[in-house]
């Protein structure tokens, strides 16, 4: 096991472990459903090398997003939110792509493309995860009022964290 390896490991359950411990006693309401959860976890998908096989991907995001159900009680809101989050990374990352293309040995990080770039597929990634996130908690269309308030409240104070947690820890792997 190389050094990168043991890397995103030990970042996938520092995310695990903050989301579950730190983040959801964050949960923000008004007498009643939560309003605006931070959401941070995603940031473990975002950060993957680009040469990680998308197999691979897939099945990080599925244990990343079951475990925090677990933690969470939920019934695989966030697992299902995280696959949909990994399966669309290529087409984010291909419509992003710059004019010079990427070097795939590197992860999509702030210190490798810039912080313009990375801060915009961040912030791409974060909100369809957001969105897929709350879809799948309400699961029905009736309530997209609902959906699209909930991702809109949420959306900037999962960013600040985002933007705390990569500029506090400079991910380079």
């Amino acid at each position: 096991m190389n050094n990168a390896t043991l890397i995103h490991i030990t970042r996938f359950f520092a995310f695990l472990i903050f989301q579950v411990l730190i983040l959801k006693r964050l949960s923000v309401g008004w007498e009643g459903p939560v309003f605006i959860n931070i959401i941070l976890y995603p940031l473990f998908i975002i950060l993957l090398p680009l040469r990680t096989p998308r197999v691979l991907i897939l099945i990080a995001a599925f244990a990343m997003g079951i475990l925090v159900d677990m933690g969470y009680d939920s019934l695989g809101v966030h697992a299902g939110a995280s696959v949909l989050t990994a399966y669309i990374r290529p087409w984010i990352l291909a419509w992003l792509a710059p004019r010079d293309g990427y070097n795939v040995n590197y992860s999509p990080n702030l210190e490798r493309l810039g912080s313009r770039w990375f801060f915009r597929y961040a912030s791409i990634m974060m909100a369809l995860h957001l969105l897929f996130y709350y879809s799948l908690d309400a699961f029905s269309p009736v309530f997209i009022g609902d959906i699209l308030l909930k991702t809109l409240l949420s959306f900037p104070l999962s960013m600040i964290f985002v933007i705390i947690v990569t500029l506090i820890f400079k991910p380079k792997e």
